[in-house]
């Protein structure tokens, strides 16, 4: 009996030996997203290498966005950050400074050649095959504190321009849903692979294969998406949505995307804005109208009744849906999307 114990705690001894004698496993990345879309490309490339997280999670609206205390945690914690830039991310410069984050940052979108706002409008905004005007159309909005975003907005824009409240920010003079065109996104996928590689080089190969196999991924997506388009006349490939997140996703696969606000889901259009479109889509027997995910469905609703367009569902713009909802994905959510355009516009 006594020999028995004495192997059995020879083995123990044998095996702790072996356990100091292992390097240590490595802790994953610490890597903070600006909003969803951004979290899950994040996902996908750095694989169990990375312990991701969000800002401003799904069905959240980034237009709108308050940080938390909660938020400042989060980044204050982060050994990487990944924002999209092209100044979407408007209240992330104070929450930099409350957390007190200093460490590296990838923008996602450096390298695009962003499309300009379209210029000069105080009507609705199109989105479509031609955004060569170059004008500046900076787009002012408030901030609400509720974090649903499920809620009416009253805020207008171009002419009849309310007065600017305390909070209100504007965008640049270029348009920053660069996500929405799926050939842009394979430069948001080497941004990030690049900026995961150089925060931790010691895993830098498998980042790089991961991007590999996300970027042939989304180029198949891509190529599936052109293919079905083709049996749609171009002439009616012509969508109204809420606000103008659209134009990269209408230049990639010519559809002309008709906003009712400008690209702030805060802004209020006139009443004589609500009239043009409507006023477009008899004309141009447009039947194809969306509601989005971050934004309150009140104006397309009131659309649908004047025109009699049926309302084609939910598109997502800004943030994915929620898991389960077959938009909890990047490219789930562009699937979605242009699975229910496409569904919408056949004739």
């Amino acid at each position: 009996m006594n020999v028995r114990v004495f192997n059995r705690a020879g083995a123990l001894l044998s095996l702790s030996l072996l356990a100091l004698a292992l390097p240590a496993q490595a802790e994953p990345l610490r890597v903070v997203s600006s909003f969803s879309i951004l979290n899950d490309m994040v996902r996908e490339i750095g694989g169990d290498k990375v312990m991701a997280s969000a800002i401003v999670p799904a069905n959240g609206d980034a237009h709108s966005f308050e940080p938390r205390p909660s938020d400042a945690k989060t980044l204050a914690s982060a050994q990487l950050l990944v924002i999209n830039g092209l100044d979407f991310e408007a209240w992330l410069p104070r929450l930099q400074q409350s957390a007190g984050y200093r460490g590296p940052q990838v923008v996602a979108t450096q390298g695009i050649d962003a499309l300009a706002f379209e210029g000069g409008h105080d009507h609705a905004h199109e989105s479509g095959q031609d955004h060569d005007d170059g004008h500046d159309h900076g787009h002012d909005h408030d901030h609400d504190h509720d974090h649903d975003h499920d809620h009416d907005h009253g805020h207008g824009h171009g002419k009849e321009q309310a007065a600017e409240p305390p909070h209100a920010h504007s965008h640049g003079s270029q348009d920053p849903h660069a996500w929405q065109s799926l050939s842009l996104a394979q430069t948001y996928i080497g941004n990030i692979a690049q900026g995961l590689s150089q925060a931790d080089p010691a895993n830098a190969d498998y980042y790089q294969r991961r991007a590999q196999d996300y970027a042939q991924r989304a180029q198949q997506l891509d190529q599936s998406i052109k293919s079905r388009l083709q049996a749609i006349p171009a002439e009616q490939r012509k969508v109204i949505t809420s606000h103008d997140a659209f134009a990269y996703l209408g230049k990639e696969y010519g559809i002309t995307f008709i906003s009712l606000v400008g690209v702030s889901s805060q802004a209020e259009p006139s009443a004589r804005e609500i009239a043009q479109v409507i006023e477009q889509a008899r004309r141009e027997n447009i039947h194809a109208i969306f509601v989005e995910n971050t934004v309150s469905p009140r104006l397309v609703e009131q659309v649908a009744r004047e025109t009699g367009a049926k309302v084609g569902g939910t598109l997502y713009s800004d943030a994915l849906g929620k898991p389960g909802s077959g938009a909890d994905s990047y490219l789930g959510m562009m699937k979605w999307n242009t699975d229910k355009l496409i569904e919408a516009l056949t004739p």
